[in-house]
């Protein structure tokens, strides 16, 4: 643990678009996309009441690699990570900020024919750092996990 601090972010939503995928002039990949979350809640007058959250997400290395080639819009995803702030200043001198998650485990949700374009599934991806220290973890997709729930 970092002395008493905690910065995690768990999500389970749909891409808004397809991801953004670049490298860096080193050769790491860098893939960015959005993702929607819902809440639903009841009104004062007692009817649901459906609030949508929109996150940006950024991730590096092989687990970008593995969102720019199995993402796309509509794709039910699970992301881990943490929050971060850049600022920058605009053509204008204005000082701008962004938060978004930097995705450290990604893993595909749903079936084959959950999203807009169906696709193969891949395997769950986890993260250590931004950097080359990368620790890769397969895990069984989505839906072919042992059936053995109490319910």
């Amino acid at each position: 643990m970092s002395k008493g601090t905690i910065n995690k972010v768990i999500l389970i939503g749909r891409l808004g678009k397809d991801p953004e995928m670049r490298y860096t002039s080193s050769g790491t990949a860098v893939v960015n996309f959005s993702m929607a979350t819902n809440h639903f809640t009841k009104d004062k007058d007692g009817n649901n009441a459906d609030q949508t959250e929109w996150h940006q997400v950024v991730a590096f290395g092989r687990t970008a690699e593995v969102a720019g080639e199995y993402l796309n819009k509509g794709k039910l995803v699970y992301i881990e990570g943490r929050l971060q702030t850049r600022s920058w200043d605009d053509q204008n001198g204005q000082k701008r900020y962004k938060t978004e998650v930097v995705c450290s485990n990604l893993q595909l949700l749903g079936s084959k024919g959950d999203s807009e374009t169906p696709q193969e599934e891949a395997p769950a991806m986890e993260k250590t750092t931004e950097g080359d220290n990368e620790k890769d973890t397969q895990t069984a997709p989505a839906g072919e996990e042992e059936d053995d729930l109490p319910f």
